[in-house]
């Protein structure tokens, strides 16, 4: 297997646009996302008390993803699974925003500017976000979720089913900073 170590030994590359339909969006009763993205990186609206208030209010909060009438037929059988893994855009990320390559994670300037991909943050190239959420209901091409932090209004991307086997359960690796900012919100097995 060949390895490319410099942009100059790539093959020459070049992407066509894609294109996303979104199959549905999200109705609840967020209204902003709690980082504001910027052209000079992101910032948490509130101080951190709040933002522990709010995710423990999220996690409890129902939405719905309202999936397209005519792709009602995607969601058979979903109900066998108790969890969601939900993509959405983030639509609310300003376009200037999404050519930062490096950010204070959370927008906590005492963290290090760290690599766009090493984060969590909204502000991305493309704002594709991710979220894992509990089905709660399903009535006809209606979701009702638990858990889940997009905004009001999100575009729905794509569903698929939570499988925790899929995942990694073991030899995990996260930095430091990343371990305290979840032991701070209680998004740990210790805080939950």
């Amino acid at each position: 297997m060949k390895t490319f170590h410099h942009a100059a030994h790539a093959p020459d590359q070049t992407f066509d646009p894609i294109m996303l339909k979104p199959v549905g969006f999200i109705r609840n009763e967020i209204d902003e996302p709690f980082l504001k993205a910027g052209e000079d990186g992101i910032e948490m609206k509130e101080r951190m008390t709040a933002v522990k208030a709010q995710v423990r209010k999220i996690r409890k909060m129902k939405s719905e993803i309202i999936i397209n009438p005519e792709l009602a037929g995607t969601l058979e059988d979903i109900e066998a699974y108790s969890h969601l893994v939900i993509l959405y855009w983030a639509h609310k990320t300003p376009e200037k925003s999404r050519s930062l390559t490096r950010v204070h994670p959370m927008g906590r300037k005492e963290i290090p500017l760290t690599g766009l991909f090493s984060t969590c943050s909204p502000a991305r190239p493309n704002p594709i976000l991710t979220t894992v959420a509990r089905l709660c209901e399903r009535k006809d091409n209606v979701l009702e979720v638990a858990g889940i932090d997009a905004v009001n209004g999100s575009p729905v991307i794509d569903i698929k089913p939570y499988v925790k086997e899929w995942y990694p359960q073991k030899e995990v690796r996260i930095p430091e900073w990343m371990r305290r900012i979840m032991e701070e919100v209680g998004e740990t097995d210790e805080g939950a």
